[in-house]
């Protein structure tokens, strides 16, 4: 067995405690505890300044560690775990924003450094198995998508017992456990005769320069969309209820195509391949700019071929730059270090543009808005995502990368 499920398991864990938290914890605590959307744009605008900074120094804890990584593993698995307990199972011991802010630090945190410590293995693994980036990366992406899937529709699943987010917390922590165990046999020190290279050898690096910079355009719109898209749903498409299920589509369509992604690299090239999913996504978004209250169906339609787009996205990119990886740092933690760095800034973004936008436009969540902060919402929804998408798609065109179409395969 090439132990590739076990790299889907960990990844469907560490996926449901990234981009489902930003769509649930905001919109949670201004339901349960009324906290206004310029105090979350602050904390999270916040947290994600300290993500910025932490990131690459989380990297070259990675890779400082790399002997003992299974122990570091667990531990950063367990504080993970609590802090998902504390965010949605326990009343706020404070504040409710201190309180929301100190558990996703603490959640981000952890998230961080796991996600640092799995890539960063997944680029050994990668090339124990012949140079086959694409291969795992389909696996892990389809995995994390999974992951996602559940996570997103969950707490609306258990909506019925009354307390849908502290059963979700439990959940977690029994998922976290399972999976920690099922990856154990991975976490073995392969990279410590890798010499580390650090920071300045993949900052002078040219393609991994682009890479980077690709990453950043790339993910601002997956920034964008994921903080609004209950408030899109919710107050554009004045379709409270349906969050759920439409949420539930997109990542299901996501997860449905990164195999496909995959297949398709592989006789086209990862870039060529990646670059017609940006095409794609800069459709969607287009169609996405005309709708109004009521068009549900139509966004149906949206979610199904934006969440393909963004299968490839997850799938693709990450295996551009592993493979670069292979090639300057083998033992990969610097270097996603940087790539949790630059994706983080697109969070940061996000937090701090775009709820004080909307509440100076007078967007009221749940309730009646004027016609300008509902077009502001669109706008800011799908339009500036489509711009930002095209940059990267530019950017990813010019960069100086090979796009090599086949793989070594083992089975």
């Amino acid at each position: 067995m090439s132990g590739l499920p076990r790299y889907a398991a960990f990844a469907a864990i560490l996926s449901a405690a990234g981009l489902p938290i930003y769509i649930h914890a905001p919109r949670f605590y201004v339901d349960s505890y009324g906290v206004t959307l310029a105090q979350l744009s602050v904390a999270l605008f916040a947290l994600r300044l300290i993500d910025v900074v932490q990131d690459p120094l989380l990297g070259r804890l990675a890779e400082m560690t790399r002997a003992r990584r299974a122990a570091m593993v667990a531990g950063a698995g367990s504080i993970m775990a609590v802090s998902m307990v504390a965010l949605f199972a326990v009343p706020p011991l404070l504040p409710p924003v201190w309180w929301f802010a100190l558990s996703l630090a603490g959640l981000f945190t952890s998230f961080s450094f796991l996600t640092i410590c799995f890539y960063a293995q997944g680029v050994t693994k990668a090339e124990d198995l012949g140079s086959a980036h694409v291969r795992l990366a389909a696996w892990r992406e389809t995995g994390a998508l999974a992951g996602v899937c559940v996570a997103a529709i969950l707490p609306t699943a258990l909506a019925f017992t009354g307390a849908p987010f502290a059963l979700y917390a439990g959940i977690f922590v029994i998922a976290v456990l399972v999976a920690i165990t099922l990856m154990a046999p991975e976490w073995r020190a392969t990279g410590t005769e890798a010499p580390s290279t650090g920071l300045r050898a993949i900052l002078r690096d040219g393609p991994a320069r682009w890479l980077l910079a690709v990453a950043l355009l790339n993910a601002t719109p997956v920034a964008v969309t994921s903080t609004l898209f209950l408030f899109f749903v919710i107050d554009r498409l004045e379709a409270p209820g349906m969050e759920g299920p439409l949420l539930l589509l997109f990542f299901v369509s996501a997860a449905a195509s990164a195999p496909l992604w995959g297949r398709i690299a592989q006789s086209q090239g990862p870039r060529r391949t990646l670059m017609a999913a940006m095409v794609l996504a800069i459709v969607t978004f287009a169609f996405a700019l005309t709708l109004g209250a009521g068009d549900v169906a139509a966004f149906a339609v949206i979610c199904v071929a934006s969440g393909a787009a963004m299968g490839a996205d997850l799938t693709l990119l990450p295996a551009l730059f592993a493979r670069r990886m292979a090639t300057i740092a083998p033992s990969g933690a610097d270097g996603f270090g940087l790539w949790a760095f630059v994706t983080k800034l697109t969070l940061a973004f996000a937090a701090i543009a775009l709820f004080p936008a909307l509440e100076a436009a007078g967007l009221n969540t749940g309730g009646e808005s004027p016609d300008a902060a509902l077009t502001l919402l669109t706008l800011l929804y799908a339009g500036l995502p489509l711009a930002l998408k095209a940059a990267a798609l530019a950017a990813l065109a010019l960069a100086p990368i090979s796009d090599e179409r086949q793989e070594t395969r083992h089975a």
